[in-house]
């Protein structure tokens, strides 16, 4: 990859291997055998780093280490990004970032329930106060998450507290407002779509005592994304997904619920069934 790379940045900035080695500091002789198919070879630090430097990359995109081919400055620009919005859905960019990750495992922790599994009833609660996107739209972008869910390379796994659940079924804080008949719907209908759609949509519950998370998801390998609150913070260096990616899997490896169990866990708080009380301890069926 290091030759590859090397030569598709000759290329592309007009140069020769004589014009490397100048620019560089370099015997031309070491230039050839950076670019020989014969023997690979990688250079040392310092070599590399002048040649880095002479062609306008990153080491790290040289050796394959990041997608991005830009300098330092540049690359951290493209690394970490805010994706505001104004007018439009805010999942316009979830979506658009699910659709480039179709094939890779997408992990998602949601700020209350995940949107891909809420009834309409509980969208139109939600959102009918939001001045940055109306119910309708809300619910088309639940449709369309719901629509990549069908597809055969889907794999998506979510974790959130089994707090914010037994929240939600008691119709504590944001859901004081909501009826019972609509959140019983609710866990009901996201029983049935934990059982439809298993095992290309897992959702574990882990203890908020016990593990904390910001709401973000994982795109696979190219990227990560935090939500901040109608908008999104993206990280896009391998560094930063892979961070993010080990953070969620201790989410999984700490759940109390696991995926394979969600579904009835939902059932038993529809019928007014709760496995732990306020104090995080087991209640006796």
């Amino acid at each position: 990859m290091f030759r590859e790379r090397l030569a598709h940045a000759l290329t592309e900035k007009q140069l020769n291997r004589s014009d490397l080695a100048r620019l560089a500091n370099l015997d031309r002789s070491t230039v050839s055998q950076l670019l020989s198919e014969d023997a690979p070879r990688l250079p040392n630090g310092q070599a590399l780093a002048a040649i880095a430097s002479s062609l306008g990359v990153s080491s790290d995109w040289l050796l394959g280490l990041s997608a991005h081919q830009g300098a330092a400055a540049e690359i951290l620009d493209r690394a970490v990004q805010v994706a505001e919005t104004d007018r439009n859905p805010v999942d316009e960019h979830l979506l658009s970032w699910q659709r480039e990750a179709a094939g890779s495992k997408i992990r998602h922790v949601p700020a209350n329930l995940p949107d891909v599994l809420k009834t309409e009833d509980v969208l139109s609660y939600e959102y009918a106060a939001t001045s940055y996107r109306t119910p309708g739209q809300a619910i088309t972008d639940s449709r369309d998450q719901q629509a990549l869910l069908t597809q055969p390379e889907t794999d998506m796994e979510i974790a959130v507290s089994f707090q914010s659940l037994e929240a939600f079924a008691r119709g504590e804080g944001i859901w004081q407002g909501l009826s019972s008949q609509d959140r019983e719907a609710q866990l009901l209908a996201m029983a049935d779509q934990l059982d439809q759609f298993y095992p290309a949509l897992r959702l574990h519950l882990f203890d908020a005592h016990d593990r904390y998370s910001a709401p973000f998801t994982v795109f696979g390998q190219k990227r990560a994304a935090v939500y901040l609150g109608q908008r999104y913070l993206a990280f896009s260096a391998t560094s930063h997904v892979r961070l993010f990616t080990k953070h969620f899997d201790d989410l999984v490896r700490h759940a109390q619920i696991r995926s394979h169990e969600a579904g009835q866990f939902a059932r038993d708080l529809a019928a007014g069934r709760f496995r732990y009380n306020n104090q995080n301890n087991r209640v006796a069926e």
